[in-house]
């Protein structure tokens, strides 16, 4: 996620620099021929094309508007893990009591059940961010101009391993037991429920207490279930082609129909046709790219949740409820990118 005020115009260059090329190539070609060979019959009228730009227009604007409901409902579903997060936290912390234990534990003994269980949940948080930043094949961090940017910052799941990460917030079967797992925060979803029954068993909650409990796992399995269906269900294949072959043929299109409106300016007026067919055309690629670039809100970009520090923010709640003092930094943005 871009944390700062807008970005740089270097920025924004290095990442179309390669289109800005083309596009004064496919603008020169044509505009050369006209001019300079006198390729007079490389002319078309101006009404088709205007006619093409604004279809192309429209469909540029619809996908840019599905893939920001895209990204927009994966911010909602991570500020309801937060919310979700700290409600765990309280009730961890408040509910698993001696009052109604059949064998009653000392404070220290209730302490690391609750150490316990808040710490698998922190394993829950930074396991499904590292699913999340799996790769697709439909996802685009790997496009040149995105590995480019890549320069700016960096990707936390691409730096370090799932096990190192695990590491302080597991016990070694537990991990172990994780690790062979496919879908690991399912699974430590699973072990934070298993507790919770032997913690009724052991009178250390009691029924309603235990339900409510329950509930809020549920909730983080229906967070998960949404997080998964964005990452693998991508913006339609069809939606996403046939826009950008259409924003491809106006492109094409584009300086064969500003030919002869800047010929009549005058002679070599015709040569504008270049410089201004090119950003015209950059205008609408780069806006096209703009849609690409916000489709798959968890793979890595930019612009993407910034996973990594939204589970450290709720790390460092929950492990303030345990009254620890050492706890991790807050994640700072990075050249203004925060992941």
């Amino acid at each position: 996620m871009h944390a700062g005020r807008n970005y740089t115009l270097k920025e924004v260059l290095t990442w179309t620099r390669r289109d800005i090329i083309k596009l004064l190539i496919i603008a020169a070609i044509p505009t050369a021929f006209y001019e300079l060979l006198h390729w007079k019959w490389m002319t078309l009228p101006w009404l088709p094309i205007a006619l093409i730009g604004t279809a192309v227009a429209f469909l540029v604007g619809f996908k840019n508007n599905a893939t920001y409901d895209r990204l927009w409902e994966a911010r909602q579903i991570w500020g309801g893990i937060v919310n979700s997060s700290r409600t765990w936290g309280i009730m961890v912390k408040d509910f698993i009591t001696n009052k109604h234990a059949l064998s009653p534990l000392s404070g220290a003994e209730l302490l690391q059940i609750h150490r316990q269980m808040i710490y698998r949940h922190v394993a829950w948080l930074t396991a499904l961010r590292f699913q999340l930043r799996e790769a697709r094949v439909w996802e685009n961090l790997k496009k040149n101009y995105n590995l480019e940017y890549r320069n700016f910052y960096s990707i936390p799941e691409h730096e370090t391993k799932l096990e190192d990460e695990l590491t302080p917030f597991l016990s070694s079967e537990e991990k172990a037991y994780i690790l062979n797992k496919k879908n690991r925060a399912t699974q430590l979803i699973g072990l934070q429920s298993k507790e919770l029954r032997e913690l009724l068993e052991k009178g250390l909650i009691e029924d309603f207490r235990h339900m409510e409990m329950q509930a809020i796992l549920k909730e983080f399995y229906e967070h998960q279930g949404k997080c998964e269906r964005i990452k693998n269900f991508p913006y339609p294949r069809q939606f996403a082609t046939l826009n950008l072959y259409f924003v491809w043929l106006f492109i094409l299109l584009l300086p064969f129909g500003m030919l002869q409106e800047f010929e009549k300016l005058g002679d070599h007026f015709v040569w504008l046709t270049v410089p201004f067919s090119a950003l015209v055309s950059w205008v609408f690629h780069t806006m096209e790219k703009i849609g690409e670039a916000t489709e798959n809100p968890f793979e890595g970009t930019p612009n993407d949740i910034p996973m990594a520090a939204l589970s450290r923010t709720i790390e460092i709640d929950l492990r303030e409820m345990l009254e620890e003092t050492k706890l991790p930094e807050a994640v700072k943005p990075v050249n203004n990118i925060l992941m």
